[in-house]
């Protein structure tokens, strides 16, 4: 590290104070508040808590605060503070059915039960700057923003209920848990959905896209998208009963792929499947795509070579805080490393020379 350096302790010191200024901003300005952080930028928030594997809204407010609007520092700040929690216990299955949806949309049926919901979303507005937001004192319009909870039952259930998409396999075996175990290979489905749910969501973005350019078998409907809260439920020993412990935000997509059958399955429709924490609709339809194309060997397809149908590529470089760290390393003093291969490289010009001298 640089405190090798002569001085290098001093200047650290100094870096981290010009880091906190630069933080601040002018101090004539009013500092940005965690609660605006939380209220304001609850995208950002939903991020980093996805990523971070940490469901906090306040603390991932106070990441985003801390390292300056850099996403992937706070996510790495979230991560870091998370291995010093303990853990109590495991919580019961969440129930996405029972979901208090404030968006729920489905690209492959126009009349569902309960409805579309279009919810807050930008899919509808004009990609035009506003310079009302220039201006100070803002004015809302109040809108409704509890719906009232209700049962609303997943889109592809209809599919599933005449036999015509693919059926899940329902499993009672202890998952396994990438925030406390490595990650092995070959993975299975539940691993590779805590994968994807904690990566980078750029990279399995441009995974996803590049599976419907045609690197990879993989033409998708949005079968569902609902963003809304749901219950968390842990069984506590001593009451011998289950209790609600919080509600959480998350949101929930279902892809519906076109399969014409194999050797091992049927013609019928198969599904990909993102979930994550927060309002984060591309980031889980993504995931849903890159989830549809790992299904490869499962559903007895060709591996066509795409990226994307590449378990060990996709599991081993989407997480942006492995890759931030090896990236960045490079940074960092590698002093006695590039003196020796500089004097590999003079030590090989000058043989060549005296060779050439010599053929003279």
């Amino acid at each position: 590290m640089y405190v090798a350096v002569k001085g290098g302790e001093k200047a650290i010191a100094n870096a981290h104070r010009w880091l906190d200024e630069e933080r601040r901003g002018p101090v004539k300005i009013k500092a940005l508040s965690i609660d605006q952080i939380k209220g304001q930028m609850s995208l950002a928030v939903s991020r980093v808590m996805a990523e971070g594997s940490l469901y906090d809204p306040e603390l991932a407010a106070l990441a985003i605060k801390q390292s300056q609007g850099d996403l992937i520092e706070a996510i790495f700040l979230i991560r870091a503070y998370r291995t010093t929690l303990p853990r109590f216990g495991t919580s019961l299955p969440i129930d996405t059915d029972s979901m208090q949806c404030k968006r729920r949309i489905s690209a492959t049926f126009k009349d569902i039960p309960g409805g579309q919901i279009l919810g807050p979303t930008f899919d509808y507005t004009h990609r035009l700057l506003n310079f009302k937001l220039l201006a100070d004192g803002e004015v809302m319009e109040a809108v409704n923003q509890s719906p009232e909870p209700s049962s609303m039952p997943h889109i592809l259930e209809l599919l599933n209920n005449d036999g015509l998409i693919q059926q899940e396999k329902a499993t009672s075996e202890r998952p396994h848990d990438l925030t406390r175990e490595p990650l092995t290979l070959p993975a299975d489905r539940a691993v590779r959905l805590q994968a994807l749910t904690r990566g980078d969501e750029g990279f399995l973005l441009g995974l996803g896209y590049s599976t419907q350019r045609g690197y990879a078998r993989n033409h998708a409907f949005v079968g569902e998208l609902r963003i809304g809260f749901v219950e968390v439920e842990m069984t506590i020993p001593e009451l011998g009963f289950s209790i609600v412990i919080g509600r959480i935000e998350i949101s929930e997509c279902e892809t519906v792929n076109q399969f014409q059958g194999s050797k091992t399955e049927p013609a019928q429709f198969t599904r990909g499947y993102g979930l994550v924490f927060g309002q984060q609709e591309r980031k889980s339809i993504a995931m849903a795509l890159v989830d549809r194309a790992l299904r490869w060997k499962e559903l007895g397809e060709d591996n066509l070579g795409a990226a994307a149908q590449d378990e060990e590529f996709v599991l081993y470089h989407c997480d942006n805080i492995q890759a931030t760290g090896f990236v960045e390393h490079i940074k960092l003093p590698h002093y006695v490393d590039f003196q020796s291969e500089l004097e590999l490289v003079r030590k090989l010009r000058h043989d060549a020379a005296e060779l050439e001298k010599a053929s003279e």
